[in-house]
């Protein structure tokens, strides 16, 4: 069977999806998403997605893209970087370098528009996941790293459930004796969305502060505030409207090791509970940070482990 990989045409979109959902069985995808985050960026140029094709069908593609718009205001476009957000092969067309050619035409494609370093898969904020995952995908990870994709740092996923959650007594305890000392935690005001957007972009990433922009939904947030000045915040439902998606959440680096991380995370829980949410989680944590040891003392769990990845020219 002849296979020929070229740019994404339109119509390939219907058996891209099916064939993705054959290959990436744990992580599959819908049209919506696929709409939205790949044609729909901004960022997009089809000849960065290339595909396989045979018999008229998608059997495999792997997607390159750089930033032709800024990620952010105040950001550049990152002019030394590309990323592969991701790529996959349909079971059956593995085993004869598919997958090399594909990748290879990826990194070829962001070589020559002056691209000297390419990160698998942290793309920011379309990315499918924060990097190879070596347990369910073990060939693919092998193939970057016969590529010359070296581990960045290994981020985890993690879950807690929520059902039969009890927001614990020392929490309580904490908050008030912190209240008592002039700080509040509540939702903010609109016109205090400005100022949690610029403290999450400059504290933090600007990815975060982009995703409380495009948010619109206050009830979903909690901030920490020493009298008038923000110091720390926590969301849910920020990342493509999913409600049990926890973050992003962040603590003044001066404020750290009072306990507000604490008592924001479980009173972002306490809300989640509310709406009758049965789970919080989030992809995106180093295990052994201090967020991450907060997590677990939070009854979080690793559910998946990731390695960013990066190739350099």
């Amino acid at each position: 069977m002849t296979v020929t990989v070229r740019a994404f045409a339109p119509g390939d979109e219907h058996s891209l999806i099916e064939s993705w959902n054959r290959s990436l069985p744990g992580d599959p995808t819908t049209a919506a998403w696929f709409r939205d985050c790949v044609l729909l960026d901004p960022n997009f140029d089809p000849e960065g997605l290339r595909v396989a094709v045979a018999e008229g069908r998608v059997v495999g593609c792997a997607y390159a893209v750089r930033r032709l718009t800024p990620l952010a205001p105040g950001t550049d476009l990152e002019p030394e970087t590309g990323w592969i957000p991701f790529f996959f092969v349909a079971p059956d067309h593995r085993g004869g370098g598919l997958g090399r050619r594909l990748l290879t035409e990826a990194l070829e494609f962001l070589r020559a528009r002056g691209r000297t370093r390419v990160d698998f898969a942290s793309y920011t904020p379309n990315y499918v996941l924060p990097g190879a995952d070596p347990e369910l995908y073990p060939d693919g990870f092998a193939l970057l790293t016969g590529l010359g994709f070296g581990t960045l740092y290994s981020p985890v996923a993690m879950d807690r459930t929520l059902v039969g959650y009890l927001t614990p007594q020392d929490v309580h305890e904490l908050r008030a004796k912190r209240e008592s000392e002039g700080y509040g935690f509540r939702s903010p005001a609109d016109g205090e969305l400005p100022e949690l957007i610029r403290f999450a972009a400059d504290e933090f990433n600007p990815d975060w502060g982009e995703a409380i922009r495009h948010h619109r939904d206050p009830t979903r947030m909690v901030i920490a505030k020493k009298r008038d000045r923000l110091v720390g915040f926590a969301l849910y439902a920020a990342y493509r409207g999913i409600p049990e998606r926890f973050g992003p959440f962040g603590v003044d680096e001066g404020e750290r090791g009072t306990g507000l991380g604490k008592i924001l995370l479980h009173l972002t829980m306490t809300r989640m509970r509310a709406e009758g949410l049965h789970s919080s989680w989030f992809l995106w944590t180093g295990e052994a940070s201090p967020a991450g040891h907060l997590y677990t003392r939070a009854g979080y769990q690793v559910t998946r482990r990731f390695h960013v990845m990066r190739w350099t020219a």
